[in-house]
């Protein structure tokens, strides 16, 4: 800025002062602008470490010499963290080398013998065979396909030729039972398709190239085509699945993104999401998938219109609405703090020649790794859900006590707008939420039952990319609640499938279809069914 000199007043001490006001406006705006520097080069750090480094979230320890795992952290202006004790329950080490085969598999047997004149020896004398050496190979069977022929005999009368009977003519075996009616596709078939795309992330058209090369064509098309009837088959399925995520004390909900082209009135490259809801019992969970073109919180509100007890989500707003509604309870997932911080820790700037220095993110993630240290103790316990409680309650109540001080002494001290304000924000506003795991032994401190569930569709999602239509989507939905729920329960879910697929048709009511669950399958008879059984 430049002044006239016939404008300069008089007065030496007016000129002062606005020599100094100006000089003070210009620090300002050089301290904005560093600011802004500073938080561009944090940005493209992480961006770094994301697309470059490593993708684990497993924090390490800045000072590994001194092998520091709660000790006290220096930080300038920030105090220390106090120093505690944290029992570690004792542990086995596990034994080297190459597992054992499982005892299930057929075994094969090929004897080695010595040649006849090798079993004599030098002196004259035949040998003795004193024990055997054994040892296991795996082998492999590649996959073949087999045409199952269904023959139905056929019956006239010869004397009155069908003039005396009411039912015609000719009688004749009624047809098999089956889950697509007049199609070529078996349970087996059905079930290694299915399985291979929502469970093992193989699209079909790659699929159709497998099926090629074993001398067969069943095209993309057709595929789709058979798992969309296949998920409206299992619909009845799906509101038990429902009823019993509802009856539950805890469900967890998370939700991604998909692309679904054909949506009517959107345009093909717009958002759409997978939501997941998992509840009912803890030992025989129920997981389901659906598809909504949008992200709004009235899906979840809907779904769980009538449903008392605790949700437990991350920090998206959509899912405020609710904690509001009677006999619900919000709790929060300390997982997401934890993420955030450590996005902190990834995008400090580290001098190669000098260890990096311990910081707030730092400082925030001891306080988190002391908290997880508890609930690992608890796990390997095996304790009941009362005894967990009363732990939480006498060693994880002081830190986090000690943890929220220390967030709102670096609240007023940290510019908002960068990684470190976000994340310390983010903690506070969660907080009410994040300190109801306390009060209940069945929950648990983070949401990664739900993510854990949602991360199948998401590599999936990398491989196939879009759906071709909503009805794609919604069978889609089906078909991996129906996976997710067998993995939850401890079933094959190749096995689950043609189990299902085989007995589904023969399904009349409520009772019946209830009993094809996974939490509700006889498993003697799960087990004893024949791999090949036609019905």
């Amino acid at each position: 800025m430049s002044l006239e000199l016939d404008s300069l007043p008089d007065d030496t001490s007016k000129l002062k002062e606005i020599i100094v006001s100006l000089a003070a406006r210009h620090s300002e705006k050089e301290q904005h602008y560093q600011f802004q520097i500073d938080r561009l080069h944090e940005q493209i750090r992480l961006l770094r470490s994301k697309l470059f480094g490593r993708k684990t979230e497993k924090y390490v320890e800045a000072d590994q010499d001194q092998l520091r795992l709660f000790d006290e952290i220096e930080e300038a202006g920030s105090g220390h963290v106090n120093e505690q004790e944290v029992p570690v329950a004792a542990h086995r080490r596990k034994k080297r080398g190459r597992k054992p085969l499982p005892e299930n598999l057929p075994r094969i047997e090929i004897v080695h013998d010595l040649p006849e004149e090798e079993k004599v020896c030098a002196c004259g004398c035949r040998l003795t065979k004193i024990g055997e050496e054994v040892s296991e190979k795996l082998d492999y069977i590649p996959a073949k396909l087999q045409v199952v022929r269904h023959i139905r005999y056929k019956y006239a009368c010869k004397g009155c030729e069908g003039i005396d009977s009411d039912g015609g003519a000719v009688k004749i075996a009624p047809p098999a039972v089956q889950i697509i009616p007049k199609g070529m596709a078996t349970a087996g078939l059905l079930a290694q398709i299915l399985v291979s795309k929502f469970c093992d992330a193989l699209p079909f058209y790659r699929q159709e190239k497998i099926f090629v090369r074993l001398g067969i064509d069943i095209p993309r098309a057709t595929m789709a085509n058979w798992a969309i009837h296949v998920a409206q088959r299992c619909r009845p399925l799906m509101e038990i699945l429902r009823s019993e995520i509802l009856s539950g004390p805890l469900v967890n909900i998370d939700e991604t993104t998909v692309q679904v082209l054909k949506e009517p009135g959107r345009e093909n490259t717009a958002k759409s999401y997978m939501w997941i809801f998992r509840g009912g019992s803890p030992d025989n969970p129920a997981l389901v998938y659906q598809y909504h073109p949008t992200r709004s919180g009235e899906v979840p509100k809907n779904y769980l219109d009538g449903y008392q007890g605790y949700i437990q989500t991350d920090g998206y707003s959509g899912y405020d609405a609710l904690g509001c509604q009677k006999g619900i309870i919000h709790v929060g997932c300390w997982a997401h703090v934890r993420r955030k911080f450590f996005d902190v820790v990834q995008a400090r700037q580290k001098n190669s020649r000098q260890k990096s220095k311990t910081g707030s993110g730092d400082v925030a993630l001891s306080y988190i790794k002391r908290l997880y240290a508890i609930e690992s103790i608890a796990e390997q316990g095996e304790y009941s859900a009362e005894q967990i409680e009363k732990i939480r309650k006498a060693q994880a109540r002081p830190i986090l006590d000690e943890f929220k001080g220390w967030l709102e002494k670096r609240f007023v001290q940290t510019p908002p707008k960068g990684l470190l304000g976000k994340a310390i924000a983010y903690a506070l506003h969660q907080w009410p939420r994040l300190i109801i795991y306390l009060q209940d032994g069945r929950l648990r401190p983070d949401n990664n039952l739900a993510e854990n569930a949602i991360r199948p569709f998401v590599v999936g999602r990398k491989n196939w990319l879009f759906s071709g239509h909503p009805r794609g989507a919604e069978a889609s939905a089906c078909l991996y609640s129906l996976i997710e729920t067998a993995k939850a329960n401890g079933l094959e879910p190749y096995l689950y499938f043609r189990f299902l697929f085989d007995h589904l048709p023969t399904a009349a009511n409520e009772d019946e279809f209830k009993s094809l669950l996974p939490q509700y399958l006889d498993r003697r008879q799960y087990l004893q069914a024949p791999l090949g059984a036609v019905h």
